[in-house]
């Protein structure tokens, strides 16, 4: 496998550019229906001035540009190479981005992530799961004999796992690179000790279908908090990942190799897992890989308290992340002195980790100020209260800016988002879920 950086198919990404947009796309102003995204985004419309209907979720692009300098240069620095997980944004466009600034691969989490990363040409592609399933694997046999520059790789964590890839993939001519998942206790999926991961290395180094490529886990499921206790929890997993990489290796199973992935790392963790994949492996040709997707637009609740780079930085010397989505939405009614009713609810916003946040108040024909002192205190489908101040300047028809936690439950929600430089659209990002 080549350590070279992710590439995407131009053609494929030039065709997003040229879908037309009409009433699919929630919020776009209709004067811009029958438009290409790519003649919209010439025509620089004001988000506030140009016909936008509310609520609308909009990417911040110099924050993006931010994020992503920031976490290119700072795994350049850690030594680790970064294989972002695409299921945060699945959006073609955004991975392009990514891949410019560096990224090794995608990580992907199913099947059906991994199709639509094919359609645009992903070049290499880490599913951080099992695959399984019959069709799934018929699938990706014939990808993988039609195109040979394509690399991907998976986990395993049982015998039985291998024993089925190894039936659905007989009489492919490449094997498929597989790494052996390690889980923890009260964790997610994952061998959850070290013979039992032995046992499966083993079993996946003898399958004629299958090539065993390295080692591989989350700790983002076994620690939920920056603190002390969940450190300690995430390191002493870490070490457990290292132990059985090297316990791998001293048995001669990536002897053939020339290079040996060993990958963890979400993007709240992505600190202490970079400096535990770096340095010696007992002679192995280790290639560290983080998997952190949430960097490129971090968030304005779950991420910003958990991140190496949020609120409370973990890591001397690199900026912060800065929070680059936010939702706009118009106040629809003021019932009550300390009430106000947004026109956003659950189908526009997160809700999972943390409810939306007003930050920003701006009247028709007036710049945007700073909100304070006003809560979100629930969500409808289609609502969000808020509970006011008593010095509250909320009027029916006013606009609310409203910052989001948890980016990874706000890109499914729109298939298509402007990219705003100030109060002006300069480009549109479709998404694929």
């Amino acid at each position: 496998m080549a350590s070279s950086d992710c590439t995407l198919d131009p053609a494929a990404l030039a065709a997003i550019a040229g879908e037309r947009l009409d009433w699919r796309f929630k919020s776009l102003p209709a004067d811009l229906w029958g438009l290409t995204l790519a003649e919209a985004a010439a025509r620089r419309p004001g988000l506030f001035s140009g016909g936008f209907v509310g609520p609308v979720v909009v990417l911040e692009a110099d924050a993006m540009e931010h994020n992503l300098r920031t976490m290119a240069e700072w795994c350049a620095q850690a030594g680790v190479r970064l294989a972002p997980h695409g299921k945060t944004t699945m959006a073609p466009q955004l991975f392009a981005r990514q891949a410019e600034h560096g990224a090794w691969g995608l990580t992907a989490a199913n099947a059906s992530q991994l199709r639509i990363y094919r359609a645009f040409g992903v070049s290499r592609v880490l599913l951080a799961n099992q695959l399984v399933d019959p069709a799934a694997l018929r699938w990706l046999g014939a990808e993988l004999d039609a195109h040979p520059e394509f690399e991907f790789s998976c986990w395993v964590d049982s015998v039985a796992s291998v024993d089925l890839m190894t039936e659905a993939l007989r009489g492919r001519r490449r094997q498929v690179d597989v790494l052996v998942e390690l889980g923890g206790d009260d964790g997610r999926t994952g061998a959850r000790d070290l013979d039992t991961a032995l046992a499966i290395a083993e079993a996946a180094h003898a399958s004629p279908a299958l090539r065993l490529a390295g080692t591989g886990g989350y700790e983002g499921a076994l620690a939920h908090d920056p603190g002390p206790e969940s450190r300690r929890t995430v390191d002493t997993y870490l070490g457990r990942l290292r132990e059985l990489t090297v316990a791998i290796g001293r048995r001669g199973l990536f002897a053939r190799l020339d290079q040996v992935i060993v990958t963890a790392g979400g993007s709240a963790y992505f600190d202490q897992v970079a400096a535990a994949l770096t340095g010696d492996w007992d002679g192995l040709p280790v290639v560290p890989v983080l998997r952190s997707g949430a960097y490129l637009t971090h968030d304005d609740g779950f991420y910003r308290g958990i991140s190496p780079l949020g609120e409370q930085p973990r890591i001397d010397g690199t900026p912060q992340l800065r929070s680059a989505l936010r939702a706009w939405a118009q106040v629809t009614s003021r019932p009550t002195d300390d009430l106000a009713l947004l026109t956003l609810g659950k189908r526009d916003a997160s809700f999972d980790e943390g409810l939306p946040e007003p930050q920003w108040h701006r009247r028709p024909g007036e710049p945007a100020a700073k909100l304070a002192g006003h809560t979100v205190t629930a969500l409808n489908d289609q609502h969000a209260f808020v509970a006011l101040p008593p010095d509250s300047p909320l009027r029916v028809g006013d606009w609310v800016g409203l910052g989001l936690s948890h980016p990874c439950t706000v890109f499914d929600k729109w298939p298509l988002l402007p990219v705003v430089d100030g109060d002006t659209v300069v480009d549109f990002v479709r998404t694929y879920f």
